[in-house]
């Protein structure tokens, strides 16, 4: 029987494109009703979509196996956007008030509508941050009903190449898939594997993927730093394979053998590793190159972390996740650079997934990302039943082939963190802000032909009164009343 409700996610990963559809219940678990996945590394690199047409021809793909095994058009996905392209910058805009001044809800949206405006060459604008405002010397959350003489708004501005941007939005179009939304990757991972106890003392969310390592730093519940690194474990296959070794054989030399850390004193200078039946390798050349990588991997996430968080700003320690996770004594590697405590491997979302999927099962921190993008989204992407004695009727495919309507949404997310608007979304965005900008400046024009008319009718009776009360029309006034008074008497 055809599912009449379901959310779909799609996750562009440099390794593989993952589908994933499923239910959420009254209870908050999901139920994962179908998943899907095609091989990306011919055409996504570092996480961005390289060739739009072989790109765009995987994405419908997974939609059409998706639909497949539910029996179910599905009418639109939420898709993640993440890759090397991805970065934050801090933008803070400031407002200088006359003494005393109470700060009111229109100055905040000033400030937010500053922040807005802000360009950068090259890049698109794909969702910004809220970080805290200053009140003079305070920093404040909400700071609408203080009294204050600078006002200071503190933004985190989350940028992508533009070109890339632009490939990925054309990818979706000639897919022909609808778009719920567009969900910034990490921050989607981030909600969905940190505790709230780790958000506030502060961490470090480190995605070790295939090509590239992401870094997320939370403190007060607030993303301060976001940076994708361009090193994943793929790199240490890489260096593998440079033994004159077959990637693939690499590869698998790596899962078995591969360790963070190895203590000097455990290594045996006369210990072989098999590569084949003829070949092998020393085992310690083979662990010099692995933990050589990791190194170099762990050295620029610790870069990306500000100086002034390594102790008292990381209280919650280092988190982490992905493929490259799961590497043997990461932990022991990342603490022998950082000397931090508080390392875990976040292996599973902090939610309760049911499903039959072993991928999923195996709780290896791999589907973390894509499970995060599904427990994202809140619409239902179900259409019609498809008919399975009719495969070839055009009403099947309508999801697939009819006229799209990229990014349209029945709620308004986009004011939500980590939501990234498609270019119509921004068109019509624009189209609105010009709209409200045109009636502000008519609304300002009609006030200021009213205060006008207002002052010249204040000028004209304030001469008047002038007039009244001046001396030569009192006396002209007091004489007029003496001749009155003598004709009266006369």
């Amino acid at each position: 029987m055809a599912t009449k409700e379901f959310i779909v996610a799609i996750e562009l990963g440099s390794s593989k494109v993952t589908g994933i559809a499923g239910q959420k219940n009254l209870d908050g678990s999901i139920n994962v009703l179908a998943v899907v996945k095609e091989e990306s590394s011919s055409f996504i690199r570092k996480g961005v979509a390289y060739n739009i047409d072989k790109t765009a021809l995987c994405i419908s793909n997974i939609v059409k196996k998706l639909s497949t095994q539910l029996k179910t058009e599905i009418t639109k996905v939420y898709v993640g956007v993440g890759g090397q392209s991805i970065r934050s910058v801090k933008n803070v805009i400031t407002k200088e008030l006359p003494a005393n001044t109470k700060v009111t809800e229109d100055m905040v949206v000033d400030l937010m509508e500053a922040n807005r405006a802000m360009e950068y060459t090259d890049q698109e604008k794909q969702s910004y941050v809220i970080q805290e405002f200053k009140v003079d010397s305070q920093y404040q959350i909400d700071p609408v009903g203080i009294q204050c003489s600078h006002l200071e708004g503190n933004f985190l501005n989350i940028l992508q190449r533009y070109t890339f941007y632009k490939n990925l939005n054309r990818c979706l179009e000639n897919a022909g898939v609808n778009v719920a939304d567009m969900f910034i990757s990490p921050i989607a991972l981030a909600d969905s594997v940190l505790t709230e106890t780790e958000k506030r003392s502060g961490c470090a969310l480190v995605d070790i993927g295939a090509d590239t390592t992401t870094v997320c730093v939370y403190n007060k519940n607030i993303l301060r730093h976001l940076a994708v690194i361009p090193l994943g474990s793929r790199n240490i296959t890489k260096d593998i394979a440079s033994l004159q070794i077959e990637e693939s054989e690499a590869e698998k030399m790596k899962l078995k053998y591969a360790s963070a850390y190895t203590d000097n004193a455990d290594i045996d200078n006369n210990l072989k590793l098999p590569i084949d039946q003829e070949r092998s390798v020393d085992s310690r050349k083979f662990i010099e190159i692995v933990e050589g990588r990791l190194e170099e991997i762990i050295e620029n996430v610790w870069n990306q972390i500000p100086s002034d968080y390594y102790e008292k700003l990381l209280l919650g320690g280092i988190i982490l996740t992905g493929g490259g996770s799961n590497i043997k004594n990461i932990e022991k590697a990342f603490y022998n650079y950082t000397h931090l405590d508080k390392i875990r491997v976040a292996k599973f979302v902090n939610y309760t997934v049911r499903s039959t999927n072993p991928d999923i099962n195996a709780k290896n921190g791999m589907m973390n990302t894509i499970l995060g993008l599904l427990i994202k989204g809140d619409q239902n992407c179900a259409g019609v039943e498809i008919d399975p004695t009719n495969l070839f009727d055009s009403n099947n495919t309508a999801s697939l082939n009819g006229p799209i309507s990229l990014g349209q949404r029945t709620t308004d997310n986009s004011k939500k963190t980590g939501v990234v608007l498609t270019e119509a979304e921004k068109r019509k965005a624009e189209e609105e802000a010009q709209r409200r900008r045109e009636e502000e400046e008519r609304r300002r024009e009609e006030e200021d032909a009213e205060a006008r008319r207002q002052a010249e009718e204040e000028k004209k009776r304030l001469e008047e009164e002038r007039r009244r009360n001046s001396p030569l029309n009192k006396g002209i006034t007091w004489l007029k009343k003496v001749v009155k008074d003598m004709t009266a008497d006369e």
